[in-house]
């Protein structure tokens, strides 16, 4: 799997009363994750929208597999696991940063739209940029 890691810091706001991370907070860490996937590669998200184009959500699944708690140091790995015409899905996985153990895992469907929120194609240069990015991991990791 070809990936970003983006490292958080559990704060006890993203803590429910029973002192485990609340579910919906993994899905702002999915975002947070994808926006710096992006941003590394040299494509953040504003440059899509100074073009017009929006990436909407318009599926979302997280699986809790363990509990996170405050001031947990965790990862969140973020790939991109398929392109379609105009669509781009992501998968994730939320681990502790200490003892690896996989807290949650999920994934989010993107559709390409246009300002007037009808769907139009992924961008070339954005495919370009995530094969490229998958072709150097591959590339790197048989040295």
């Amino acid at each position: 799997m070809e990936y970003f890691d983006y490292k958080y810091r559990v704060i006890y706001a993203d803590t429910d009363q029973m002192g485990i991370t609340y579910y919906a907070n993994y899905l702002k860490w999915f975002e947070a994750g994808r926006n710096e996937y992006f941003r590394t590669l040299g494509f953040p998200y504003t440059e899509c929208e100074k073009k017009g184009i929006y990436l909407p959500v318009a599926e979302a699944h997280v699986n809790y597999l363990s509990p996170s708690t405050y001031d947990d140091d965790i990862i969140v790995r973020t790939s991109v696991a398929e392109i379609g015409n105009s669509t781009l899905r992501f998968e994730y996985q939320v681990m502790n940063a200490k003892t690896h153990v996989v807290v949650a895992t999920g994934s989010t469907l993107h559709v390409f739209v246009n300002k007037a929120m009808k769907p139009c194609r992924v961008p070339e240069e954005i495919k370009a940029v995530v094969k490229e990015h998958v072709l150097l991991k591959k590339r790197c990791r048989c040295k």
